[in-house]
This record gives structure tokens, C-alpha cells and sequence, in this order.
């Protein structure tokens, strides 16, 4: 992500929380760095959080993205893996193995199913334009 923001010319800083009791240090330092836009990190601390870290965001006004339920919850964009796709071909390799495969002869796979959320209720209350290239492709428009 640095290297890309140095060629884009953007600043990039990190701001960490381990736990919901230092969201509220964490989006203070956001605020006074003066951070227009927001990554929000898909770990435990964040994703069991996400309404929370979207209630924070529209009030500091920050565009925003995250993981997919993130935009289900009040951020701007969620983009992330298909659970479901990733469910079916786990159950194709489960089934694979209880059929005498070995596990070592099975190839390894990225996921390649992603799903995008656009939260248009959040953008509008920020003042953000969705441009309608993202709309057409976003699996979920949320109104």
C-alpha cells in the first residue's frame, strides 16, 4: 500500500487499535492528523466492531472502505472475499479427501470470488459521489 501511495503522491499513515477501548485514542490521532479517508483493517478487533468503526467514521467524515460487512454497517465501501464461494470449495475438498485423496495432492487456491458493497446512504450524509462506473459493478447497493 506505501509504495502505491508514493506513486499516487498520497500520504499513508497507520493507526492501530488492539482493542473497541482504543478506538476512541486511535480516531482522535486521525483527527488530529487531519486523515481524509480511511482503510479499515479486516481483523477480529475491527470486524467484530464495524458498526462501531462506521459510527466513528461518519462522524469524523472520512471516506472510508473496509472489509464487505464493513459497508453493511455503515462505511462507505466494503470489498472483500465471497464467504460462501469459499464454504462450496471447501466442502469440494472436503469432499475430495473423505473420497482417498491426499491432502498434499490437492492444489491451492486464492479465492476468486470478491463482492463489493457501496453504502450510497453513507456517501450521500458525507457528501461523497459514488461515480456510476463503481455502482453498476457493486454486488450490493445499499439505499
Amino acid at each position: 500500500m506505501e509504495k502505491t501511495a508514493d506513486l499516487l503522491k498520497v500520504r499513508v499513515q497507520i493507526f492501530g487499535a488492539r482493542s473497541r477501548d482504543e478506538f476512541d485514542t486511535a480516531f482522535a490521532a486521525i483527527a488530529k492528523a487531519r486523515m481524509q479517508a480511511i482503510i479499515v483493517a479486516e481483523d477480529v478487533v475491527f470486524s467484530n466492531n464495524y458498526g462501531i468503526v462506521a459510527e466513528l467514521v461518519i462522524r469524523q467524515r472520512l471516506h472510508s472502505i473496509g472489509g464487505k460487512w464493513f459497508g453493511d454497517s455503515g462505511g462507505v465501501i466494503g470489498y472483500g472475499v465471497n464467504y460462501l464461494d469459499l464454504y462450496r470449495r471447501t466442502a469440494y475438498f472436503v469432499d475430495r479427501i473423505l473420497k482417498g485423496a491426499k491432502p498434499a495432492d490437492l492444489p491451492v487456491e486464492q479465492p476468486v470470488k470478491f463482492e463489493l458493497v457501496v453504502n450510497m446512504k453513507t456517501a450521500r450524509a458525507l457528501g461523497i459521489t459514488i461515480p456510476q462506473s463503481i455502482l453498476v459493478r457493486a454486488d450490493k447497493v445499499i439505499e
